[in-house]
């Protein structure tokens, strides 16, 4: 599974190679429409750090377009643990926590990492801004990846649910300390310190897991 896996990161990689520069002017756009009009253009400092930027873009962006065959890899690594009519599953397993992940992205892309750029952006504004090529992406994809993965949580208590680990009634039990568990996660995740975009991003992740508590009543195993 994970070489398949490889594989498909392995041809997207190659495909989003011929749009890099695209995605990079993308995905650094919530920062440069912040910057003043005469000085949008990011630095860099050694003469092979463009060819490796793109070459992390590519990567970044190949771990989007391959998510639904990794999804699927997944879907095929743990499937021989479930019944025959739970194999059925296979198909909304692998359209929702491929949409759940993409939604993650967009929304960190959308919602928290233009808000961190206003933030550090305005705080920095007496001083002359010589923001890096490679530090900002850096930046903007751990935004982006850890909003991917923070959306995947009802398909994780689905799995957990599914073992017999969690149960609904265990979950809402636990409901308050998940909520205070979402904050700090929120005021980790967030570069910028305000409350704001750190309760941007608590908030979907209380609701994906009271979201994670219908998935365990619905498909959480059965104990006699």
């Amino acid at each position: 599974r994970l070489i398949v896996s490889i594989i498909a990161i392995g041809v997207a990689f190659l495909a989003c190679w011929n749009f890099a520069d695209k995605i990079y002017a993308w995905v650094e756009a919530p920062l440069t429409k912040l910057l003043p009009l005469g000085d949008r253009k990011l630095a860099y400092t050694h003469l092979t750090e463009p060819f490796m930027l793109y070459m992390k873009v590519a990567f970044f962006a190949a771990i989007f377009v391959a998510s639904p065959i990794i999804m699927w890899q997944v879907w095929r690594f743990i499937s021989p643990g479930l019944y025959k009519r739970e194999r059925r599953m296979a198909a909304p397993f692998i359209i929702f926590a491929t949409a759940f992940f993409l939604l993650g992205g967009y929304f960190g892309y959308r919602v928290l990492l233009p808000g961190a750029c206003a933030f550090f952006v305005e705080t920095g504004r007496q001083f002359k801004q010589m923001i890096k090529i490679d530090e900002y992406f850096g930046f903007a994809s751990s935004i982006m990846l850890a909003s991917g993965a923070i959306f995947e949580t009802p398909i994780l208590i689905f799995f957990l649910a599914r073992l017999g680990i969690v149960t609904p009634a265990f979950l809402l039990q636990k409901s308050k300390w998940a909520i205070v568990l979402s904050f700090i996660i929120a005021a980790i995740l967030t570069p910028s310190p305000d409350m704001v975009n750190q309760t941007l991003l608590a908030l979907p992740m209380i609701a994906l897991y009271f979201l994670g508590v219908g998935v365990a009543f619905v498909f959480g195993k059965r104990h006699e």
